[in-house]
């Protein structure tokens, strides 16, 4: 039994260190870079849903339709809601983006091990440059909200495969991966927004984001230093090979070498049964519930709220204040996934609490419309922003830490779904609160 191939050992001789002293920082850049084009698609539809929406709104009600996306940079001039209301809320394009990303992550984690990582990779590359190609070339909501699908399907099979890979390198890269998917949300969200700031149509800014899933594919060939154990392309049925880092630390110290060595061996062996895997989950519920709480609160904000929060007296038209109101929250994503080398939360109901408050805070700022100017907006959204994303990269962090062994790599799949959920709540919620405000 090869003691060097352990799985998120957090130790010297990690089993990146086999293959070249640069194989630790190859894997948290490629991480980060995985991290970084698996979410930048889902960034890029939820930035643009209040102009998928508004223009072909419009298109579907004169005869000059455009074919092309392009950006509304007027008020709905039918529209006698003091909220320039858009017909659809955006928490449609949400839903689209969400509902698929979420059916996975709930069935996934049950069969997708028997699915080498090479191929789901190449999955995810198909799906985002065929997401990307719709909705660009797209005249119609419907076939906007197909392509958003793909969108939310590839992003949804790469995270789980992804934090599922990371059990396979040293527990460093979640540290990549956190930074890299908060960076998506930065990256997707200024990138939209300043090439339309620009002048440059929706359409040909959809179509550049196609070097993207091209980025991600080379990053995981190329960039990545993998360990032996790694099934890339062909599945080991007979399950794991390799010493996790307790043991593996225990082995370092020399303490009971023989017996541990033995005790591992059963340990490692032999793929989860039904029963196992009922048990993890069961014990994952309590970083499940909280994350998905926290995402509950921020994407009823975001996709139910924001697009209410319009200030008319202001420089910036309402589509603009919304993808800004985006991209300040992109911005505290990445530095709160960013920080997780500084510092680690293990409370996670409190960061629940504090989300579910900002929530509760913005409805009523929405309902009485008692705040003075968007510079407070832009303040509470950047502090959601962070809240969000501690939640996330601490979630997974402790899961990598709490999670025994040979449970890890299917922990970090289905744990993955807490998220999903809770932002499919915000969006069937959003609905509902969209009508109300909608028809004062």
């Amino acid at each position: 039994m090869e003691r060097t191939s352990s799985v998120n050992a957090d130790l010297p001789h990690s089993p990146d260190s086999g293959h070249s002293r640069w194989a630790p920082w190859r894997n948290w850049i490629g991480f980060w870079v995985l991290g970084l084009c698996n979410n930048f698609g889902y960034v890029v539809m939820l930035s643009a849903a209040h102009d998928i929406l508004k223009t072909q709104e419009s298109g579907n009600g004169t005869a000059s339709t455009s074919a092309t996306l392009t950006v509304a940079v007027h008020g709905n001039s039918s529209n006698s809601s003091s909220y320039d209301c858009n017909p659809v809320s955006t928490a449609a394009v949400l839903l689209a983006d969400i509902l698929p990303t979420l059916v996975i992550k709930l069935l996934a984690p049950f069969f997708i091990h028997k699915v080498p990582y090479g191929f789901r990779v190449l999955l995810c590359v198909a799906l985002a440059l065929a997401s990307f190609v719709l909705v660009s070339l797209s005249s119609a909501v419907w076939l906007s909200i197909f392509g958003v699908i793909f969108a939310s399907a590839s992003a949804g099979l790469g995270e789980l495969s992804f934090l599922s890979l990371s059990v396979f390198f040293s527990r460093d890269v979640l540290e990549g991966w956190g930074s890299g998917t908060g960076g998506a949300g930065v990256a997707g969200a200024l990138v939209y927004a300043g090439l339309i700031q620009a002048g440059i149509s929706a359409r040909v800014t959809l179509l550049i984001m196609l070097v993207i899933p091209v980025a991600m594919m080379i990053s995981y060939f190329f960039l990545l230093v993998p360990p032996p154990s790694l099934p890339q392309w062909k599945r080991d049925e007979t399950g794991y090979t390799a010493l996790g880092s307790e043991e593996t630390r225990r082995i370092i110290d020399g303490s009971d070498e023989e017996e541990q060595e033995n005790t591992a061996e059963v340990r490692s062996t032999g793929p989860l049964t039904c029963a196992e895997r009922l048990h993890i989950i069961k014990g994952l519920l309590r970083f499940v519930f909280p994350l998905g709480l926290v995402y509950f609160a921020e994407y009823f904000i975001n996709q139910g709220l924001m697009e209410l929060l319009f200030f008319r007296n202001f420089y910036l038209s309402h589509a603009e204040q919304y993808r800004w109101y985006q991209t300040l929250y992109q911005v505290g994503v990445l530095i709160s996934r960013s920080s997780l080398r500084c510092v680690k939360i293990k409370k996670l109901w409190i960061l629940a609490l504090l989300q579910v408050a900002n929530a509760v805070f913005l409805l009523f700022a929405v309902r009485y419309q008692f705040l003075p100017n968007v510079w407070i907006v832009f303040v509470i959204i950047l502090y959601e922003g962070l809240l969000g994303g501690a939640a996330y990269v601490n979630t997974f962090y402790s899961i990598s830490k709490e999670t025994e062994d040979r449970h890890r790599e299917f922990a970090m799949a289905a744990a993955s779904v807490g998220d999903s959920l809770g932002i499919a709540l915000a969006g069937a919620v959003s609905f509902p609160v969209h009508r109300y405000f909608c028809s004062l």
